[in-house]
């Protein structure tokens, strides 16, 4: 099962992590670093200021400052995807509309939602796609994240995938997502351009399955993720899943022990970026966890590791 309309955008597009100084600043030269490396790995495309880029960390103007200084440095190499989540439709739609005037190919935004309880129900969350959507011209993907803690059934999500235009992307992270994206596609036809795979790629080979074609993952190995996205394309399946099997203990590790300080202690690793820290009052990585996944990753002889050497 596939979708049935040609996707703009598809393969791999793991997210950026937001590299921080010592002392908590921003670090604009590892900012850069960072990204080319996660280019020369293989991404076909990047996101930039989500949950796994520590965006929950970062003040508006650094978040201005962000999307300025990497779609420039990047140049229009690869599109990227800019997250754009906010609870109010207003500041959603500015913000939108200011990262697509700097260059965004596409705009990533969970729906509405703030702490543990402050939820909107579905015509509100229609309306807050459609308020977006009328603010911009590029493509918007709905991320179906349980951080939102909204549910979103795949019928909503067709439905909003047929009446609103921009709304062409779906991110599945949800438990199940395989049957989820399965039933989007059915229900969705046409108008689900990109079903995607979210959650480091723990639930690749079944979303893939389902009829994914595009992955959003940590950016700490693309090496690893791209060629079996390339393969399952191509048609190579078993050659698709045994590359999967081999990179599985690495993002199992990233998925289920270190989180989105895995990518960042990585590139720290291999001297892409000067500094792994997160910011206060996000914890640093735990020891033995960092410990592992560099092992782990040099088994694999992953780039992260070799690429500014």
């Amino acid at each position: 099962m596939t979708a049935t309309k040609p996707p703009r955008y598809q393969g791999l597009f793991p997210v950026v992590p937001t590299p921080f100084t010592e002392t908590g600043e921003l670090d604009l030269e590892s900012q850069k670093r960072c990204v080319d490396f996660m280019i020369d790995a293989g991404s076909n495309g990047l996101c930039i200021l989500a949950n796994f880029s520590e965006q929950f960390l970062l003040a508006d103007d650094e978040r201005e400052v962000l999307t300025r200084t990497i779609l420039e440095h990047v140049a229009g190499r690869v599109p990227v995807i800019v997250t754009t989540t906010h609870f109010s439709t207003r500041v959603c739609a500015e913000r939108s509309q200011r990262a697509q005037a700097m260059g965004a190919s596409m705009l990533m935004v969970m729906p509405p939602y703030h702490g543990a309880t402050f939820r909107v129900g579905e015509p509100q969350i229609h309306e807050f796609y459609q308020r977006l959507s009328d603010a911009v011209t590029i493509p918007i993907m709905i991320q179906d994240a349980p951080a939102a803690g909204t549910p979103l059934s795949p019928a909503f999500l067709a439905r909003m995938a047929k009446e609103i235009e921009n709304v062409a992307y779906f991110k599945i992270e949800t438990a199940g997502a395989a049957a989820k994206l399965r039933e989007l596609i059915r229900l969705g036809g046409d108008a689900i351009e990109g079903p995607w795979d979210g959650e480091e790629a723990i639930t690749l080979v079944p979303d893939l399955d389902a009829g994914a074609t595009g992955a959003m993952t940590g950016g700490g190995f693309p090496d690893g993720i791209r060629p079996i996205l390339d393969a399952w394309r191509e048609g190579r399946r078993d050659e698709a899943i045994a590359d999967y099997e081999r990179w599985l203990p690495l993002i199992n590790i990233e998925n289920r022990q270190c989180g989105p300080l895995a990518a960042k202690s990585l590139m720290k690793e291999g001297g892409v970026i000067a500094c792994e820290a997160p910011r206060h009052p996000f914890p640093p990585i735990q020891p033995a966890a960092r410990k592992l996944l560099i092992e782990t990753a040099r088994r694999l002889d992953a780039q992260v590791l070799r690429w500014a050497r």
